[in-house]
């Protein structure tokens, strides 16, 4: 089904992300197959890892995960939203400052996970109650075009982006 994206119009900072997921996997794949990615590795780090960061002003693993979370939970509600016809401009937001402000570093990895996982349902069965219809809905959120299909593809590839990042430089 990402093939169906070509008709659909968003904006261009978007296609990064996208662009993650492969090509075959349709959008309850792509979240369902990253879900299994990111568990697997996170049954690799322990509780004395999750508060590294591989340098000086960057994300401890706990924090990376805190803000695959919020993000999700953030683009999860844009979709809601366009799917539900609302034409308001969604704003943007920081992600910096909510990381900044999420105490991550102060919680239980095991806890973040599970929220992680609650989550992630959360957003499988956010996705299977759409419509076709509902799917091909578009918005707009911090100025940029964006569908509901769009948003589903975006959440898996910005979480593929970032366990990657976990990946090349957190655990090697």
């Amino acid at each position: 089904m990402k093939e169906a994206l070509a008709t659909h119009n968003f904006a261009d900072y978007f296609q990064y992300y996208i662009g993650m997921v492969e090509d075959h996997e349709d959008v309850i794949g792509a979240l369902e197959h990253t879900h299994k990615r990111t568990n697997e590795f996170l049954d690799l780090i322990t509780e004395e890892q999750g508060n590294y960061a591989y340098d000086a002003g960057k994300w401890s693993i706990k924090e990376l995960l805190v803000h695959l979370i919020d993000m999700e939970r953030i683009f999860c509600n844009r979709a809601l939203r366009i799917a539900r016809n609302d034409i308001t401009d969604l704003p943007g937001y920081d992600h910096d400052s909510y990381v900044e402000n999420s105490a991550a570093n102060g919680r239980k990895l095991c806890d973040i996970c599970k929220e992680y996982n609650l989550v992630r349902q959360g957003t499988i069965a956010l996705f299977n109650s759409f419509t076709p219809e509902m799917l091909e809905r578009e918005g707009t959120a911090n100025n940029n075009k964006l569908t509901v299909l769009a948003i589903g593809f975006i959440i898996a590839g910005h979480e593929i982006h970032h366990i990657n990042v976990l990946d090349q430089k957190y655990l090697n």
